[in-house]
């Protein structure tokens, strides 16, 4: 069978790419991309597929909050076997991408019912990638699974086999502001995405009463400020890459004309000061001292500070982290909230519905999310005093009158 070379398959000006996530944050990635200039956007299974030119592949990956990787596709192909897929990758022109002193890792996904060993479809992956420089050179360049200068993806979706760049290196959701953490931190990724689908932009005062690290404030600082979650990190796979353009992606690294001025303040709390000391460390990490205000208070105690804000919360689920009372703790999450926080609106993600049900409040909003392997319901509450009918009368009579 025939291939098209790299070169071909990916002018310099414009070639497809694809965007991985998280299951349940497609549709917030692909406005994300959208909005960044990308062409023929299409949300995927955990991935949205999209082109550009070079610019946008380091913008993605500087800008994108809920991305865990940027792949660029080499080259497609048809394989049944393993041998078939080391065949097909030594058709590649791989001194187009890499050179003997260069590392390399293979990541592999593979959903065939014709291919069941995906190890041993990458180890031999890896043996094409290999052979084909000693046959040139009687030499190899060598594997590097942990730090690998390049990280080559490859993904069999029954017989058909995509081979791919990976532009990120480590995994995006590594913001690289994070210094410690507690037992269960929320992925950097999710939290953004729960973040956008609240609809948190900054426009009030936002509290999370159960913080833990501080992954929800300082994502929700970011996005406040517009400050790209890429900023933090120390390098990106690209950067390695042969065509690697360091001008222009110095350009956009220290281009902060977009970033947005935040006149309020972000209030995290959890009963825990070991809890809390975290936080602290990573605010100052992500160099947020300014905007986030940290506190050790059960929430059985805690007070709104402003009249008008908006509340996101990850509470523990029972799982990893586990308190002595896991129903006591969401009556008084939903008591709370209730009678302290009325006039806001609280979003909380809980991978527990019967937890949830114990709030004692209907959520006008679910939304299924994965949390780690945990299927959970992100729910969103408007909180009011009073009938919850009385409230709904209201809320339609403004309606109408707009």
């Amino acid at each position: 069978m025939m291939t098209t070379s790299p070169k071909q398959l990916l002018p310099e000006q414009n070639f497809p790419m694809l965007a991985k996530t998280f299951k349940g944050l497609e549709p917030i990635l692909a406005k994300e991309l959208i909005d960044l200039g990308a062409d023929n956007v299409k949300i995927e299974r955990r991935a949205v597929s999209f082109s550009g030119n070079k610019e946008l592949l380091y913008k993605a990956n500087l800008h994108l909050r809920t991305a865990s990787r940027v792949l660029k596709p080499i080259t497609h192909f048809k394989a049944t076997d393993p041998e078939q897929i080391y065949k097909e990758m030594k058709k590649v022109d791989w001194e187009s991408i890499m050179t003997l002193k260069n590392t390399f890792a293979i990541d592999a996904t593979v959903f065939s019912d014709e291919i069941r060993h995906s190890q041993y479809a990458t180890y031999r992956a890896k043996d094409a990638i290999a052979d084909w420089f000693f046959e040139r050179y009687n030499k190899r360049p060598s594997v590097d699974v942990v730090n690998p200068d390049l990280r080559i993806n490859l993904h069999i979706a029954q017989n058909y086999c995509t081979l791919s760049l990976d532009s990120s290196g480590e995994s995006l959701h590594k913001r690289g502001w994070r210094v410690s953490q507690n037992d269960a931190p929320i992925n950097e990724a999710l939290a953004a995405g729960m973040l956008l689908m609240a609809g948190w932009d900054g426009q009030c005062d936002f509290v999370d009463p159960m913080c833990g690290s501080g992954t929800l404030l300082i994502e929700a600082a970011m996005i406040a400020l517009n400050i790209p979650p890429g900023i933090y990190r120390s390098s990106f796979g690209f950067e390695q890459w042969n065509d690697f353009d360091e001008e222009l992606f110095d350009r956009l690294y220290n281009d902060d004309s977009h970033e947005r001025n935040f006149s309020h303040t972000l209030y995290g709390s959890d009963q825990s000061a070991y809890a809390i000391r975290i936080a602290e460390r990573n605010v100052k990490s992500a160099g947020l001292n300014k905007y986030i205000k940290l506190k050790v208070t059960p929430i059985q105690s805690l007070t709104p500070p402003t009249q008008n804000c908006i509340i996101v919360t990850n509470p523990p689920y029972g799982e990893r982290i586990v308190a002595d009372d896991m129903y006591g703790l969401y009556e008084d999450i939903g008591r709370c909230l209730k009678h302290q926080f009325a006039g806001s609106t609280a979003w909380v993600i809980s991978s527990q519905d019967t937890f949830l049900e114990k709030m004692g409040l209907k959520p006008s909003k679910k939304i299924k999310l994965l949390n780690g392997k945990l299927d959970c319901s992100f729910c969103r509450y408007d909180l009011f005093k009073g009938k919850r009918n009385d409230f709904l009368a209201k809320k339609n009579n403004s309606n109408i009158q707009q």
